[in-house]
């Protein structure tokens, strides 16, 4: 299971991702460019002493990301969804894809997504905070596909 970071604006945000993938046992994708310098002591900062618990593998664009990922699903997080969360099944080796705070992810994004998915929530509401969402869906991978088990 993956957790890629579609050009991302808000650091902290990057940090307490990779927080959640450090303590779940799950590899991070940055995606860039990003909404803010990235370098490792601005990483190191919003990560904290996490960043050394995570497999984090930058991309330069979209198009490094694309060509370098490995097998799997890319399923993307979005408002726009077409498949509603919790009704999927996940598999191991799944990447779950989060677009950009301010802006969600573009359409070359959306076309290139296996699954498109939406969390549901109360009309009149946009959407969750990126890192909510992303745990809310990482939670419920986990548990279908027993990804747990190593952590215990």
């Amino acid at each position: 299971m993956n957790l890629a970071l579609y050009q991302p604006d808000i650091a902290p945000n990057v940090g307490a991702m990779l927080r959640l993938a450090a303590c779940l046992g799950v590899a991070v994708d940055l995606i860039e460019p990003c909404g803010f310098p990235v370098d490792d002591r601005r990483l190191r900062r919003a990560g904290m002493d996490y960043i050394d618990h995570v497999r984090l593998v930058r991309h330069s664009s979209w198009e490094a990301f694309q060509r370098d990922r490995g097998a799997g699903r890319l399923i993307l997080l979005t408002t726009g969804g077409d498949h509603v969360f919790p009704q999927v099944a996940f598999r191991r080796d799944d990447t779950l894809l989060v677009g950009r705070e301010s802006a969600g992810a573009p359409a070359d994004v959306h076309a290139a997504a296996d699954l498109r998915l939406r969390l549901p929530m109360r009309p009149g509401l946009r959407s969750l905070n990126v890192t909510l969402a992303a745990a809310m869906v990482l939670s419920e991978a986990l548990r279908q596909t027993d990804g747990y088990a190593a952590l215990t």
